[in-house]
């Protein structure tokens, strides 16, 4: 027997069905529901045993996902001749349930942010790792929006670093967000914008760069896999932001 062959318009039809599958799952509809409602879509009108036939789903299977599609507003049914028909509504009804969510979000959200506001001062000492971890706090230079001042300006961040720092220095720019950096070793060959740059002998050369903001010290060990400590303790910072200044007289 001989198969019938496969088209590149059928392919491109069981993506796009298998995507919106995938993105109705998003809204909270379980894969069984986003199966019969695009199906519904597809036939405008179906009998359950029908719909159970095209789908594959066990019958009684269905019965419960339509039951549940019609609570959330996604199917409606009719009858004619005793016989239940379901139709799928108006797919604006998607973005309505949406819209719920984020509304339903928003509503919790000034509880949520306190929630975490509260535990978050209790936190004054964050480990991260990796390069993930280490945009984190970047992030959080940039939204405590004080000047920055770097003990040991890495020449690794740089390049860990190179698709991500445009941005950072864009918001930094935008927020007026001045660098004071201290390298170790040889100058760079390109300035950095919205920065004072000094430079230290060689031998203070290492993997690791402190920075301090605010009541905040920033420690990251510049590895392949880099590691960073972030220590809010205003006593601390203070104590950094000395040590940066005596080592700030000795730069050139």
């Amino acid at each position: 027997m001989v198969g019938l062959p496969i088209t590149t318009t059928f392919l491109k039809e069981c993506t796009f069905y298998i995507s919106m599958h995938e993105k109705l799952l998003h809204i909270g509809l379980t894969k069984t529901e986003a199966k019969l409602y695009v199906m519904l879509l597809e036939l405008s009108k179906a009998q359950a045993g029908i719909l159970s036939r095209k789908t594959g789903i066990h019958r009684r299977s269905v019965y419960d996902a339509l039951d549940r599609l019609i609570e959330k507003g996604l199917v409606s049914y009719i009858k004619e001749n005793d016989k239940r028909y379901y139709l799928p509504t108006d797919p604006k009804r998607v973005q309505e349930i949406i819209d719920e969510q984020k509304n339903e979000i928003s509503q919790i959200m000034p509880a949520l942010q306190a929630r975490f506001m509260e535990q978050a001062q209790k936190q004054e000492t964050l480990f991260y790792r990796g390069l993930e971890g280490i945009k984190t706090i970047f992030e959080d230079q940039i939204r405590d929006g004080k000047d920055v001042y770097i003990i040991g300006a890495s020449h690794q961040a740089k390049e860990l670093l190179r698709f991500y720092l445009p941005h950072y220095t864009d918001k930094r720019i935008k927020k007026k967000i001045k660098l004071h950096a201290l390298y170790a070793g040889e100058r760079h060959s390109t300035a950095v914008p919205l920065a004072q740059v000094r430079y230290l002998p060689a031998s203070f050369a290492s993997l690791v760069s402190t920075s301090i903001y605010g009541d905040k010290i920033a420690i990251v060990v510049w590895m392949h896999d880099p590691v960073g400590i972030l220590i809010k303790q205003p006593e601390v910072a203070k104590a950094f932001k000395n040590y940066f200044e005596l080592l700030w007289k000795m730069g050139k």
